[in-house]
């Protein structure tokens, strides 16, 4: 594909958004095949106290998951307004200097991931009948973590020049991966739950290895050389200017759901398994959503580093229409069908009743989820990441903490922490409802040019 096919500054603005938002979606659906082979295969074949192990590491790990994607998303930005103005040089220091910094902190997490394991589970209240199976997932999936962070730093690279098709062809190889190992290892071998880790780190380095080659060998302004990886001062500055605010975001999302996962560890491993599987609906539920946002930060970006503030508009209005109509669509679609989506995981009467309980309380309100991470994407892409974290910190983690602290000592019935969500999504909709009316995103950037 050549670089001119990839740019977002020209053409029909539905379709540019659309055809790369659709290979997103794809490459999503299989990345979110990785968990959900997990715990079907773990839920069936190990049972509920082996699912419950997988299901209460999910939100630690996607707190230092989530920070690091949110660094790349950030390098993506920079990367994106370079390539949008044509600036070669730039996006070659860019890519390389985004790479470096991936190595580092993949390293880092790894030695951060496998240490402090035990005492995180312990503060987040882990049952004892679930400790020892939670700790060996953890910290076998945190081992292979420096593939899942370089993938994550690749894909961001080739998204942010328009390209999604490759890495939509390397997440299907290495889900197929993922899902063989997982039932070689569990259901032909009879290993535990940390052999299930294992497939996911190995998939996960397949991935990264695959895009690393794809990089090197293309013939544009963003092939990637092993001997130029290097920081550059002035080039990291940027990304982590675009990158913290970014990753900081999705932490504080993390440390919110890790202090929600610990009130409904009190309430016993069937609570954590329902809720668990309820979890994997809801990621395959919201993909479409999630892969709009991606094509929105990418598409503000590049048009924004050409002046072309119009098309960004435009674009911005279009990515968050469509957003909002399909996640409430799915939403309903979830709603009916909780109880056989929820089985399909576990059939424990008591799983289910807790997973379609809580489907049953959010799903409806799916579009307010989706307005804020639309809006909150646009403003990433205009360079404002700093906006929706502050909005974020505010409401989805401090206020959404307060609240769950307060209401469940008041009342104990685990349905007073479902309804934390779809609260804290109204009032951050109404923030970014306001954002969006007045169009500071894109003003405010176009004033500052």
């Amino acid at each position: 594909m050549e670089a001119t096919q990839q740019r977002m500054t020209e053409g029909s603005i539905w379709k540019k958004i659309t055809f790369f938002a659709l290979p997103i979606f794809l490459g999503n659906l299989f990345q979110q095949m990785y968990n959900t082979a997990d715990s079907l295969i773990v839920g069936n074949f190990l049972g509920s106290n082996a699912l419950a192990a997988v299901s209460s590491s999910g939100s630690l790990i996607f707190l230092l998951i989530g920070f690091l994607s949110g660094i790349a998303i950030g390098a993506g930005v920079v990367i994106s307004r370079y390539f949008g103005a044509r600036d070669d040089e730039n996006v070659q220091i860019a890519i390389h200097t985004t790479a470096a910094f991936g190595l580092v902190a993949g390293v880092l997490m790894t030695l951060v991931g496998v240490l402090l394991s035990p005492q995180i589970l312990v503060w987040m209240g882990t049952p004892d009948a679930v400790m020892d199976e939670s700790l060996t997932y953890l910290q076998i999936y945190f081992m292979g973590s420096l593939g899942s962070v370089m993938y994550n730093i690749f894909v961001g690279i080739l998204q942010s020049v328009g390209d999604s098709h490759h890495p939509l062809i390397y997440l299907i190889i290495s889900s197929c991966i993922n899902v063989v190992l997982d039932i070689f290892f569990i259901a032909g071998l009879g290993m535990g739950v940390g052999s299930a880790a294992l497939a996911t780190a190995i998939s996960q380095f397949v991935s990264a290895i695959l895009c690393m080659i794809h990089l090197m060998r293309v013939e544009e302004e963003y092939r990637l050389e092993l001997r130029m990886i290097r920081f550059d001062r002035h080039m990291l500055k940027q990304i982590i200017q675009n990158g913290v605010p970014s990753g900081f975001q999705n932490s504080v999302i993390a440390i919110a759901n890790v202090f929600v996962q610990s009130n409904i560890n009190a309430f016993g491993k069937m609570a954590m398994a329902g809720c668990g599987s309820y979890s994997k609906v809801e990621g395959f539920a919201f993909l479409p959503v999630t892969c709009f946002t991606m094509a929105l930060t990418t598409f503000v970006s590049q048009n924004l580093g050409a002046r072309q503030y119009e098309r960004a508009k435009k674009g911005a209005r279009f990515g968050v229409i469509c957003s909002v109509i399909i996640a409430e669509l799915i939403g309903i679609i979830i709603y009916a069908a909780a109880p056989v989506l929820i089985a399909a995981f576990n059939r424990d009467p008591s799983v289910i009743h807790y997973g379609v309980m809580q489907a049953r309380i959010i799903a409806l309100f799916y579009c307010l989820l989706a307005f804020s991470h639309c809006i909150a994407a646009v403003l990433r892409g205009s360079g404002h990441a700093a906006v929706p974290m502050i909005v974020m910190l505010c409401d989805w983690c401090l206020f959404r903490v307060s609240y769950i602290t307060v209401a469940v000592r008041l009342i104990s019935d685990i349905r007073v922490i479902f309804w934390a969500y779809p609260l804290t999504w109204s009032i951050s909709s109404v923030i970014f409802l306001y954002l969006f009316l007045r169009g500071k995103w894109v003003y405010g950037f176009e004033k500052e040019k």
